[in-house]
């Protein structure tokens, strides 16, 4: 499928609004409303309780809500009518949601888009509760899809795949430290599980609803986990660089994350595996600024930061040239866009 003549007419105004150099996947779309209110009515659908309106709250604090955009872009340059995929929107968004607050519980963040986290305002306990309720809540998010049911099906085939994926990148991405592997093979590998999965099903289960074969739609979204290892390279060095709005920089050193700019330093630095992992231990408590700021400094001027910064560029290329992409330019365009998108804000760092 190829988007209309109305298709592209809608896209070009879409896009003077919000001007030349934003990209598809951030333009602020007419049915990003409609897919808010839809998340908000899953919360009490089935009942009201604490859990439900403390997702109401974790949503209410904000968000690009990505994963949401791309699922609404690429449907969109597939031919589809953004409105008919407001609730596969709404899934992807839930269930991404759904691992940040089980994230911030794992991590020992306290904020988060400059808000208190879940389980900082109301204990681990609820926080649980409501990351697990919003893991569910996208397969009832299903329902409201005008799609045939072998569809349906294979969209909520699609999030428990996808989904068991992210757990089993998060689970290897705790264990790096603890094992010793400081390595790219090891890091890149949970990074594709953790971030790349979550990129990767808005655009499979958009290129469902859109008609194309299953076996091409999974495809399609694969070629977006690669893109999800690009914003996890950029994310990691602006933990450093940069408030992401966690309250403070450094928060990665902290809790004793294995980030892309720390395999980086050690595979040029190796005599300082020894400082770095000591640092990486320490008790989120004991950590001292002093030794963030030291770790800056060393990863700014020593070399990691470029070389970080060389493998977006990198894998930013091969991303774009992968052969499949041609046959779907209008996806090539979103992922292109994106693609530019995470480079930009890889060079506005450091």
């Amino acid at each position: 499928m190829i988007a209309s003549i109305a298709q592209v007419q809608r896209l070009s105004q879409l896009r003077q609004t919000e001007g030349t150099g934003t990209p598809l996947v951030l333009v602020e779309r007419p049915e990003m409303p409609a897919v808010e209110r839809r998340m908000h009515a899953l919360a009490s659908q089935i009942g009201e309780s604490p859990a439900s309106h403390i997702m109401v709250e974790q949503l209410t604090a904000g968000g690009k809500r990505i994963r949401a955009r791309l699922a609404l872009a690429v449907y969109e340059q597939l031919g589809g009518i953004p409105a008919k995929a407001i609730d596969w929107a709404g899934a992807v968004e839930l269930l991404h949601n759904a691992t940040l607050v089980h994230d911030d519980i794992q991590d020992g963040d306290t904020v988060r888009r400059n808000q208190p986290t879940a389980w900082a305002a109301h204990g681990v306990p609820q926080a649980l509760n409501t990351g697990d309720l919003m893991l569910m809540l996208p397969t009832l998010a299903l329902g409201g899809l005008d799609c045939e049911h072998a569809t349906r099906w294979r969209l909520a085939e699609a999030i428990a795949r996808r989904s068991s994926q992210t757990v089993h990148g998060q689970s290897r991405e705790m264990e790096l430290l603890q094992r010793g592997q400081l390595d790219w093979r090891s890091y890149l590998d949970a990074c594709e599980g953790k971030t790349g999965q979550l990129l990767a099903l808005p655009v499979e289960g958009a290129a469902l609803l859109a008609g194309l074969h299953p076996s091409m739609a999974r495809i399609l979204g694969d070629i977006f986990i690669q893109i999800g290892v690009l914003y996890q390279l950029q994310d990691d060095a602006r933990d450093l660089f940069a408030n992401k709005g966690r309250g403070s920089v450094g928060c990665d050193l902290r809790e004793g994350k294995v980030s892309a700019l720390v395999v980086a330093h050690l595979e040029q630095h190796p005599q300082d595996t020894d400082w770095l992992v000591d640092i990486l231990r320490a008790p989120r408590n004991e950590t001292r600024s002093a030794d963030i700021a030291e770790v800056v400094i060393r990863f700014r001027h020593r070399g990691a930061w470029a070389q970080v910064k060389q493998m977006v560029a990198d894998r930013s290329a091969a991303i774009v040239d992968t052969p499949v992409l041609d046959s779907y330019p209008g996806v090539k365009q979103v992922a292109s866009e994106l693609v530019q998108w995470i480079e930009i804000r890889a060079k506005g760092n450091g």
